[in-house]
């Protein structure tokens, strides 16, 4: 039988039953499991989900691809563009965080935070399934950022619980089914690009520009959680980002991003995609949580 073509598909990408479905899936796929009985079923199931899933990331390539395109392909000057994007990328300088930090008040903060932690796609498994056969040099940096990640092997370190520690102070409850799509796209988005080989150079671009853009979101998030009350120890998974990314962003530009386009100029333009893909999902979630909290129309 013929399959339907990506372009013909009718489910809409870019909506809640869509990104639900794929959260969800994702959940179950990435969990350590056992052999299903009818494994030729999960099979059919998993070969489906991941073709939706391939359309959904091509969808998001073609938004970015123009823009791409035009990056340098010189290593120098591609990583001027590159760590432009602090400054210049799609949902930089956002006015969500400013009042974040000075205005929102508890249940506003609560609320985003929420949404932030049920679309957390985990960036040390993200890091960790990208680096699978990546070249020694970029390899050996996402393993240095990855041991960090884990706390450098001490569990009260581990920058996952310490989110957990904080969604349990607050007491949040993030659920699938409570969240909105835009943030539940973000984390899909990011698990297709580290999952799928196919992908793994845009996985590299993503998680640099998440490296290289979220201190400042970071700042302004823990100056929020300060002006609420909460605790050096509760506010801790914040704090730490808030400094620990910029020193993470420049190791991670100059040994992974750098060497990598240096090998290969090819690279930059898959790289190039995969940032841009990450900083539009995101400028998704701020518009969607300004419009839910301000009533307010998108940031240019």
């Amino acid at each position: 039988m013929a399959t339907q073509p990506f372009e013909n598909l009718p489910s809409p990408f870019l909506s809640d039953t869509f990104q639900r479905t794929l959260s969800s899936w994702n959940r179950e796929r990435l969990a350590p499991a056992f052999p299903a009985a009818d494994w030729e079923l999960a099979q059919r199931r998993a070969y489906n989900m991941q073709r939706l899933e391939r359309a959904f990331l091509e969808s998001l390539r073609a938004e970015v691809s123009h823009r791409a395109k035009a990056v340098p392909r010189e290593p120098g000057p591609f990583m001027e563009w590159f760590e432009n994007l602090k400054v210049a990328g799609p949902g930089q300088g956002d006015p969500l965080f400013p009042w974040l930090a000075e205005e929102a008040d508890r249940s506003q903060i609560c609320w985003i935070l929420e949404q932030e932690a049920a679309g957390e796609a985990g960036f040390d498994d993200l890091v960790a399934l990208t680096q699978v056969k990546l070249p020694s040099g970029p390899k050996l940096e996402l393993a240095r950022n990855y041991w960090d990640e884990m706390g450098r092997g001490n569990a009260k370190g581990m920058h996952g619980p310490m989110l957990a520690r904080l969604v349990e102070a607050l007491d949040l409850h993030p659920a699938i089914e409570t969240t909105v799509w835009e943030s539940l796209a973000l984390a899909n988005a990011m698990t297709a690009m580290a999952t799928t080989r196919a992908y793994a150079w845009h996985s590299v671009g993503a998680l640099g520009v998440i490296e290289l853009t979220a201190s400042g979101r970071s700042a302004y998030v823990a100056k929020a959680l300060r002006r609420i009350g909460l605790s050096g120890k509760e506010r801790q998974y914040f704090d730490l980002h808030a400094m620990l990314d910029i020193k993470h962003s420049a190791d991670w530009n100059r040994e992974a991003i750098l060497p990598l386009v240096e090998e290969d100029p090819r690279r930059a333009v898959a790289i190039a995609e995969g940032a841009l893909i990450r900083l539009e999902a995101g400028k998704r979630c701020f518009d969607r949580y300004r419009r839910a909290l301000w009533n307010a129309p998108a940031h240019s």
